[in-house]
């Protein structure tokens, strides 16, 4: 089972009320708050262990996610404040020392974030051209010109569709002609791109792995592993760390050079989990990502995973008058230089300069 799979898998038995489950002895201790709880980030949450009066524990220690966050030597509760944790499941177990021994009785409780995400729109400045024939899957821009990853299996493997072949383009944005364009093998679905310094990385779908070019040439330079997340899907890069997703809520943070996880946040907003978070760019120090099948364009706190804005998207090019092959929005590139934004979709025949701005 995947392991993204069986924390959640074991956070939903928590959920069923187990608090801790030892022996039958030890049925009247319990754990608070219940587990499933939902607090907003900033709300201090006080955890407490509650056991009948016969039981004198010498003392009690709370670990949350396997870091001590506290201790009592009673039934005394201890507050937690939330304000810098990052969003999502936190799994608290309550170690209660008694008679020499030590149990533990464990709850949850799920951090979203403190408030709704404010609502944004947008104001097209520039229509530039842009290829249909790339199923667009990482957009960035850098040094005058666009990168692109585009997606598709030519010989997919089993139960995936056939599709154009994956490639790799240096574009130019005023024509969106390549200026350089390799294509991927046709067993390969291409996902998303990033450039560190003169190195350009390229995740794949399904493939588990990682492909580093030459920026310039685009001369494979070397592969690596890549087992983090269920799926390779959006990256970008902040001039420290990598940041790569896989189709869930999760952001994940590698090394810039090793390519290996170094941490992660989940993305909450105040309701719960966004799911399918796709193609990504970092934006004065804030997450800009698509969501995989909506017209929607998040700002994320790359900090704590929480959802600070929305973008609606829906006018920018709808269904009816789109291209034939058009599919959905997907594709966000910022020129630092400018400040200019870019966004464009899969197969789009149009590529658009943005401004985001409040509604």
């Amino acid at each position: 089972m995947n392991k993204r799979l069986l924390y959640f898998a074991v956070i939903a038995l928590l959920a069923c009320g187990c608090n801790g489950c030892k022996d039958t002895k030890d049925d009247n201790i319990t754990v608070s708050p219940d587990a499933g709880t939902t607090y907003k980030s900033g709300e201090p949450v006080s955890f407490s262990v509650k056991y009948p009066a016969d039981i004198k524990p010498d003392s009690v220690v709370y670990v949350m996610d396997g870091t001590r966050i506290g201790s009592s030597k009673d039934s005394t509760a201890i507050t937690l404040k939330t304000d810098t944790l990052i969003l999502g499941a936190r799994v608290i177990t309550a170690k209660v020392y008694h008679a020499g021994q030590a149990q533990e009785f464990t709850t949850n409780i799920v951090l979203l974030a403190a408030k709704a995400p404010e609502e944004l729109t947008f104001k097209v400045e520039k229509v530039f051209p842009h290829d249909t024939a790339t199923y667009t899957e990482g957009l960035l821009y850098q040094d005058g010109a666009l990168y692109e990853s585009g997606g598709g299996y030519l010989d997919p493997p089993p139960g995936q569709s056939k599709e154009t072949q994956s490639r790799l383009k240096k574009v130019n944005l005023q024509t969106g002609k390549a200026e350089r364009m390799i294509m991927i093998d046709p067993k390969v679905f291409a996902e998303g791109i990033s450039i560190v310094g003169n190195k350009l990385i390229q995740l794949t779908y399904l493939e588990k792995k990682g492909f580093v070019y030459d920026k310039d040439t685009f001369k494979l330079l070397s592969t690596f592993d890549n087992n983090v997340g269920i799926e390779g899907w959006g990256m970008t890069f902040d001039g420290k760390k990598l940041y790569m997703d896989d189709k869930t809520n999760r952001i994940f943070f590698l090394d810039k050079d090793t390519y290996r996880q170094t941490g992660y946040i989940d993305v909450y907003d105040d309701k719960g989990a966004i799911n399918q978070v796709n193609e990504l760019e970092m934006i004065d120090g804030k997450l800009y990502a698509n969501v995989y099948q909506t017209d929607d364009i998040l700002v994320i706190d790359p900090k704590t995973g929480a959802v600070l804005q929305k973008i609606d998207m829906k006018a920018l090019y709808p269904e009816a008058s789109r291209n034939a092959n058009a599919d959905v929005l997907n594709g966000i590139a910022y020129d630092k230089a400018t400040g200019r934004i870019f966004v464009t979709g899969k197969k789009w025949d149009k590529l658009f300069q943005v401004k985001f701005v409040k509604k």
